[in-house]
């Protein structure tokens, strides 16, 4: 499962945001270079999700820290997770899913152009994006007075474990993978 690994500059951003708002963008910021550069070194290769939170959180902590110093913590999860919806997105109008680097690095070369390995990234990355969906539209409802942060957080919560638990079920399900693959 080396695509959840792709998300610890987001975990360390939800971790750290009720702490500070411009430590969390720069922690998240430095988790997603350290990712991405790592992964540049040992196979020369740019991964979408690393470029894309190397991007979203760069952008948001200059802009928070010296553009918009006062940026709400709404305000900057709704960018967030409306960004992680917009990478998803492109990544599957592209041809390109997000997922796609990821199984790869699971499954043997033969199987990458597969049919069936293809429409199963095409269907995870679908699970994700609607999962980063359903999290912007409550960071809307939070804005606009109509959900509390406490609700925001709940739902988001929600949606990840759903979209991890749909990852999970369909790479074990899959033919290509064994449990144990599934696992890792």
């Amino acid at each position: 499962m080396q695509f959840l690994l792709g998300f610890a500059p987001f975990i360390v951003f939800a971790a750290l945001t009720r702490v500070s708002v411009s430590l969390a963008l720069w922690l998240a910021l430095a988790a997603g270079f350290a990712l991405g550069i790592r992964n540049f070194l040992h196979k020369r290769e740019l991964r979408l999700l690393d470029c894309g939170s190397i991007v979203l959180f760069g952008g948001l902590a200059l802009l928070a820290g010296f553009i918009l110093p006062g940026i709400s913590i709404g305000a900057v999860r709704l960018t967030v997770n409306g960004g992680l919806t917009i990478l998803a997105f492109a990544s599957i109008i592209f041809r390109r899913p997000l997922t796609l680097p990821y199984a790869r690095e699971q499954v043997a070369a033969a199987l990458w152009s597969t049919p069936h390995f293809l429409t199963l990234n095409y269907r995870i990355s679908t699970a994700w994006m609607a999962a980063f969906a359903v999290m912007a539209a409550a960071d809307v409802l939070t804005l606009l007075g109509y959900l509390p942060l406490s609700g925001d957080i709940a739902i988001g919560l929600v949606a990840l474990v759903l979209a991890i638990v749909f990852t999970l079920r369909a790479a074990a399900a899959s033919p290509s993978h064994s449990p144990a693959d599934a696992a890792q």
